[in-house]
């Protein structure tokens, strides 16, 4: 499954190292950035996660996150 968010400010240095340890959690698969749109993807397993635990990590991560797009 996928989700995706938009942010408000690009992510820096520090957000995409906690970015890479986000990938690192059991169950997401990838992410993948847009930064002309500040839109946020992410595949997971949905049998481990659900959209709002991967909202969650992205905004432990140091994300902004503004919406989600359906």
């Amino acid at each position: 499954m996928d989700v995706a968010f938009r942010y408000e400010h690009p992510p820096g240095e520090k957000e995409f190292r906690a970015l890479k340890e986000v990938r690192e959690v059991y169950g997401i698969w990838k992410t993948c950035f847009d930064e002309g749109k500040r839109i946020v993807r992410v595949e997971f397993d949905a049998s481990r996660l659900g959209e709002d635990d991967v909202a969650n990590l992205l905004r432990n991560a140091g994300l902004n996150l503004v919406e989600k797009i359906p």
